[in-house]
């Protein structure tokens, strides 16, 4: 562990093995919301819906605003700030101007870098490309700057630097107690609503998805322009990329992406897959000084890290309980919830096509005096598919090439199946019998597939998946 801290901090600085520190710390103590006394049917409501984050969730508080409700948000440093650039596709991108957020030529401007192809390869594989999936990226800082601007002219009531720390949940509302941040001047307060929106991302209490994606990596100049394997091309987006076996020794599969940005600047990012339970301690340090070593196995050139980004972000195998919390009138989205695809963790386009179905359910649910669906987006099937192969990804079962040998088979299908099916997939649109088609070519092409899903699985996952696969197939 420290021998990794001091390679990422010779090539870091103090500052971003700090910040590591901070996060593995907290990741390793979950916090507790204290309990507060539940609100009594007379207890004044100060707002319909409050929301814990102000990050991506100030999509669903906008959103909740334009549909006639009153919101606080509650965010920890100041809501609507963000450093880095997200990717999504056009399509995706269509509810922000639908919903008011922006308008066409304002969501122009915010895109900074438009891809040809998107690229899925695998270590001894072949290359397959797909076209319109992650082909846009956007910048994120200026995006929640706006739509903080439109919710605030909403009516929406920002509390910034403070954290939510307590819940009582009564009849039809909810007390939610926060306190101030150190470094802010906020004190200690409480809100009393009709509804909360946990959106804490993995630092929810409530956060109890079974997977974890432990990420690392940012914006970095001096990586090499070119069309070669080595090189990063603008007009190219990587969605997967391995450039080596499962390691023999941790049974984890590392796996690249890369998205350029602005001219001479690429977003990448290096994670594995791996149990929520079983990973391990102190991984973002390991990993980022993997990230040095091997970076310029994935692209060459003279690389400076111009803005870290890391994290754990948590993913749901659809294989056991989802995360909930344990009151009706608390509803997870984001990374609280992990509804986004096992597979490729694409929080941006998840909730791009989520805030509005959540919020128009939130909404509905006030209108008519009850709590709101615990899922407040219907759940896609085809996360079934996806849950189970990053479940294989996760267990370790499929040692040195085999791994990297069924992604390869798996995503030759889909480019077989046609672009609109490979784009499918990586969006969540798969449809049950085109999914089922794909899981038979796969099958036949790559026979151990099933073998080792189950093997992965264990027999109760594997019969839960079974099941949920059939009822697809009769569908």
């Amino acid at each position: 562990m420290n021998s990794a801290l001091d390679r990422v901090r010779a090539h870091a600085g103090k500052e971003l093995v700090e910040r590591i520190e901070h996060l593995d710390a907290v990741r390793s103590t979950r916090p507790v919301d204290r309990e507060l006394a539940p609100p009594d049917a007379a207890a004044r409501i100060d707002a319909d819906v409050v929301v814990a984050g102000g990050g991506l969730s100030l999509l669903v508080a906008a959103e909740l605003a334009r549909l006639g409700l009153s919101v606080v948000v509650i965010e920890r440093a100041r809501a609507g700030v963000a450093h880095r650039e997200w990717n999504a596709s056009d399509e995706e991108l269509r509810p922000l101007v639908d919903a008011g957020l922006v308008s066409q030529p304002e969501l122009e401007e915010l895109v900074v870098a438009r891809y040809k192809d998107g690229v899925c390869a695998f270590f001894g594989g072949t290359p397959r490309r797909v076209r319109g999936v992650l082909d846009r990226a956007v910048d994120a800082g200026p995006l929640l700057d706006r739509v903080r601007h439109v919710a605030e002219s909403r009516g929406v009531k920002f509390i910034d630097g403070a954290a939510v720390d307590g819940i009582g949940v009564g009849t039809g509302s909810v007390r939610v107690g926060y306190r101030g941040v150190r470094g802010h001047s906020t004190d200690r307060g409480e809100v009393v609503a009709r509804v909360m929106v946990d959106a804490r991302g993995a630092s929810s209490p409530y956060a109890t998805a079974d997977l974890v994606c432990p990420t690392v990596g940012g914006v970095l100049r001096g990586l090499r322009q070119g069309d070669a394997p080595h090189e990063v091309d603008p007009n190219v987006g990587d969605i997967l990329v391995t450039t080596e076996d499962v390691d023999p020794r941790s049974g984890l599969q590392h796996v690249w992406e890369g998205f350029p940005g602005r001219p001479g600047e690429v977003t990448v990012y290096l994670f594995y897959y791996a149990r929520a339970k079983g990973a391990p301690q102190g991984a973002l340090a390991t990993l980022y000084a993997r990230f040095f070593e091997t970076l310029a196995d994935y692209k060459e050139g003279d690389p400076t890290l111009v803005r870290p980004t890391f994290g754990y972000i948590p993913g749901w195998s659809r294989l056991s309980p989802a995360p909930r919390a344990p009151w009706e009138r608390v509803v997870l989205v984001g990374d609280a919830a992990a509804r986004h695809s096992p597979l490729t963790f694409c929080g941006f386009g998840s909730m791009l096509r989520a805030f509005r179905p959540a919020a128009r359910e939130i909404a509905t649910a006030i209108d008519e005096g009850r709590p709101p669906a615990r899922d407040v987006v219907p759940e896609d099937a085809v996360h079934m598919w996806t849950g189970a192969l990053a479940t294989v990804m996760a267990s370790g079962t499929l040692p040195g090439s085999k791994l990297n040998g069924l992604l390869d088979a798996a995503f030759g299908v889909l480019e077989e199946m046609g672009n609109d099916e490979f784009a499918a997939l990586l969006q969540d649109r798969m449809t049950g019998p085109r999914f089922t088609e794909f899981l038979r070519r796969t099958g036949s092409r790559h026979p151990i597939v099933y073998r080792e899903v189950l093997r992965a699985l264990g027999p109760m996952s594997a019969a839960r998946w079974g099941v949920r696969l059939a009822r697809e197939v009769l569908a």
